[in-house]
């Protein structure tokens, strides 16, 4: 009995423990000020949120996305806005929101921001237990 329990165990912790990276939320309070979606202590990003603190002007780099130009649709609640999109790197877009537009403030609350890019849908999603990171970088970037 005892050995078949050892056997169960091992088997659950070996299940429990992910074979995949985890990604995370992190932030970096420095200057400038910034939140990214990364594997920690690795190079791989998929989205970085950056602000000078006190700008209200959040500089949001998407990447492994496709090369794009033109303008985004960003949603986040029932509040929705249009932002240029360039370039970044070789696997990136940025595009510029504030942090006092109706976007961001949803996208604050609940932590789900959308962009649309032609027919390229992305979520950004902030899950619940890192929503008190997003909000702190809202606050140390309003003006």
């Amino acid at each position: 009995m005892t050995g078949l329990f050892g056997v169960a165990l091992a088997l659950f912790f070996q299940l429990a423990t992910p074979s995949t990276p985890l990604w995370t939320w992190t932030l970096y309070a420095d200057d400038p000020l910034v939140l990214a979606n990364e594997i920690p202590d690795t190079a791989r990003l998929r989205s970085t949120f950056e602000c000078e603190p006190g700008t209200s002007i959040v500089r949001l780099s998407l990447y492994q996305a496709p090369p794009a130009r033109g303008f985004a649709r960003v949603t986040a609640g029932s509040a929705s806005t249009m932002a240029e999109v360039e370039p970044v790197r070789s696997d990136g877009l940025r595009l510029v929101l504030r942090t006092d537009h109706p976007v961001f403030a949803a996208f604050a609350a609940d932590g789900r921001l959308g962009v649309m890019i032609g027919d390229e849908q992305r979520t950004i999603e902030v899950q619940r237990a890192h929503l008190a990171k997003l909000r702190r970088f809202t606050e140390l970037c309003a003006g």
